[in-house]
């Protein structure tokens, strides 16, 4: 396999960049120099670079919400409250514990949409494209609100929401609006698919890599697997099966299950270590975050593997052909 092929599988990049951050991390060779504040700038400029160029890839073309409801629903039904409900638990299970400060990282991903890279891999997978365009638009500019709301809802009592609208705003707005400016120029796909991944890369070694796990019992590690775990593969899978049962396609299917269970960790990220950096409270908060970013890593996987394996992909499709 080359060079350019290893770049371009997401699995590889994410897999490769979680081992390079544990390394770091437990090697004590993360660079002093990148402080909190460091980190937290870094992290909001490479994930709006990233986002920008992916919603950019979205044309104009079949965007209006009005015009599909259903659709449209269903992306914000699944991508913004399903995915938020298990974190969410989580988070107020272990907020009166002596954990409550490392499981504010949950209300992140809680808060967090799925990953913009759900429309590219919509197109790999075959999946519905116009469904994960149009839900990727409609999602990001509802969570201009639904970020806010959630965290106010869990955390308001503890962070500056001010900071949290300006951190918002430059992760998504930004994005929003200038990546509409950019869908006419035209990026190849091997191109784009290597930047991303790099991209994520980077933020994964930046967040795990910094993180300071030591002196956290094994015990809430698990806890936090566990509701990882719960999210990505106990949703996706519940999707894929009653979607299945009720005979829905193959397309929409792909489409649904990636918006469920594949979060935009970067977000997450970015989040946590601005939202509250100020208080201090980073470095724990982004345990959370880590332990999620390790589980979905293995998701991912099992879905390039296993749910939507080329073999499973090709037989499904001939079936619905015949049909």
């Amino acid at each position: 396999m080359s060079i350019i092929s290893l770049l371009k599988s997401s699995a590889f990049m994410m897999t490769l960049a979680l081992v390079v951050a544990l390394l770091t991390n437990f090697g004590g060779a993360f660079p002093s120099f990148l402080d909190a504040d460091l980190r937290s700038n870094l992290t909001i400029l490479v994930l709006a670079i990233m986002l920008t160029v992916s919603l950019s890839r979205i044309p104009y073309r079949n965007l209006n919400p009005v015009k599909y409801p259903k659709s449209t629903a269903r992306a914000v039904v699944l991508g913004l409250l399903v995915s938020a409900v298990i974190p969410l638990i989580g988070y107020y299970l272990l907020r009166d514990t002596a954990y409550s400060a490392q499981a504010m990282g949950l209300v992140f991903i809680a808060a967090t949409p799925f990953a913009a890279s759900v429309v590219p891999l919509s197109y790999i997978l075959n999946g519905d494209m116009e469904h994960a365009a149009r839900g990727t638009i409609t999602v990001y500019v509802l969570s201009l609100l639904w970020i806010p709301f959630i965290i106010w809802l869990t955390l308001g009592h503890v962070v500056d929401m001010t900071n949290v609208i300006i951190t918002v705003a430059e992760l998504i707005a930004v994005p929003l609006i200038v990546s509409r400016l950019l869908t006419k120029v035209e990026i190849p796909k091997d191109l784009m698919a290597v930047f991303l991944n790099c991209c994520i890369f980077f933020l994964v070694w930046l967040s795990v890599g910094s993180t300071n796990f030591i002196g956290i019992p094994a015990g809430i590690f698990v806890a936090f697997a566990i509701i990882a775990a719960l999210r990505s593969f106990g949703l996706g899978t519940a999707v894929e099966t009653i979607e299945k049962k009720s005979g829905i396609s193959w397309s929409q299917r792909v489409t649904d299950i990636l918006m469920t269970s594949y979060k935009n960790k970067g977000i997450a990220i970015a989040l946590c270590m601005a939202v509250l950096g100020p208080l201090g409270l980073a470095p724990m908060g982004m345990v959370a975050v880590a332990t999620s970013i390790v589980v979905e890593i293995m998701w991912v996987a099992f879905m390039d593997s296993v749910l939507f394996s080329r073999k499973r992909m090709e037989r499904e499709l001939a079936a619905e052909r015949s049909a």
